[in-house]
């Protein structure tokens, strides 16, 4: 079964007009850039915006130009959003280092049950678990 709109397409050569995709790579134009930088940059400040609206959403948006000029946007404090995503940087890095130091103890543990069978490497293997322990725990 055919559509009408599809015979009518497929007869026809033009295509529709739409945004074209443009290569992603530095402008060497300084003046087509600078448009750019600024037309882009003011879409972006747009979009924090409307995210932090919408969404209900702390955001925080900091911006440099090549030349050093200084753009920025915040629903809050952008000092108070960025020490919050600094605190939470510090504490899922705290939170990985406490998971690698139970697998390592674990994976101690393991070995120390292995040679219980052999008294005789159990002394090393504690002295080797304490001394783990000691450094994880500082």
């Amino acid at each position: 079964m055919e559509f009408p709109n599809e015979a009518i397409s497929e007869g026809c050569s033009q295509k529709k007009s739409g945004r074209g995709k443009i290569e992603i790579k530095r402008i060497e134009n300084t003046t087509n850039r600078q448009v750019t930088f600024c037309k882009r940059r003011n879409g972006l400040l747009k979009k924090a915006y409307e995210l932090s609206v919408l969404c209900d959403a702390e955001v925080a948006l900091v911006v440099f130009s090549s030349r050093g000029r200084l753009y920025e946007y915040a629903n809050n404090s952008v000092r108070g959003t960025i020490d919050r995503y600094k605190k939470a940087c510090a504490a899922s890095t705290n939170a990985e280092s406490v998971s690698e130091a139970n697998t390592q103890v674990n994976f101690v543990s393991e070995q120390i049950k292995q040679k219980l069978q052999n008294p005789f490497s159990l002394s090393l293997y504690i002295y080797i678990y304490i001394y783990i322990v000691r450094v994880i725990l500082g």
